[in-house]
């Protein structure tokens, strides 16, 4: 039986103490990436990533608290990127074309990123459930928020509404559009357009 070989858990304090938390949080999200890809996210627990990083399952449990917090972790770098994107990226994604523009902009870019990252979404949003709003989550309804607001919209009416349009780029129900429906990708895009049409107006 092969021996764990521990994560470098540095002193508080320790100038490396940065650099070896990124490098051990590295080590562990490699290990759950490779499992996701060869296995499929459902494989994907504390154990088996404790397993594959060989280190304890407390390991995986301090740095990332439980499973959905191990999944966000595994998005977080493309979400990153497209918060960028939002805040200064081109329009009409970014800032310089108008609110309904940018809504409608949001919506596709949204849906794109569902596709490509369907099942880690669909089992971090399974994961989530009943818990507070999450802050990727949070900051896209602020988002849809500022731009019915730009548009004209008051701000009770704003914040109802971008919570609505939010609900309805959720992973799951985008990826039962996709799969249970049969629609197409173009098709969850031009619906999406007509509701924004609709309640930006």
């Amino acid at each position: 039986m092969s021996q764990r070989t521990p994560l470098v858990l540095p002193q508080p304090g320790d100038a490396c103490e940065r650099a070896d938390a990124a490098r051990n949080r590295r080590l562990l999200l490699d290990a759950a990436r490779a499992i996701s890809e060869r296995d499929g996210v459902e494989a994907l627990t504390m154990q088996a990533v404790a397993d594959a990083a060989r280190v304890g399952k407390g390991t995986v449990f301090r740095r990332f608290q439980d499973r959905s917090g191990l999944l966000h972790a595994l998005l977080d770098e493309d979400e990153t990127d497209f918060q960028q994107h939002l805040i200064s990226g081109p329009p009409p994604l970014g800032p310089g074309a108008p609110p309904v523009e940018r809504l409608a902009a949001f919506g596709r870019a949204r849906v794109a990123f569902i596709v490509r990252h369907g099942a880690l979404l669909r089992a971090a949003e399974r994961s989530d459930c009943g818990t507070v709003e999450h802050p990727v989550r949070a900051a896209h309804r602020l988002h849809l928020q500022v731009l019915l607001l730009a548009g004209g919209q008051t701000s009770e009416t704003a914040a109802y509404v971008a919570s609505a349009l939010c609900a309805a780029l959720d992973a799951p129900v985008v990826l039962n559009q996709l799969e249970r429906d049969g629609l197409t990708i173009e098709q969850v895009n031009a619906g999406w357009a007509t509701l924004v049409a609709a309640v930006a107006s």
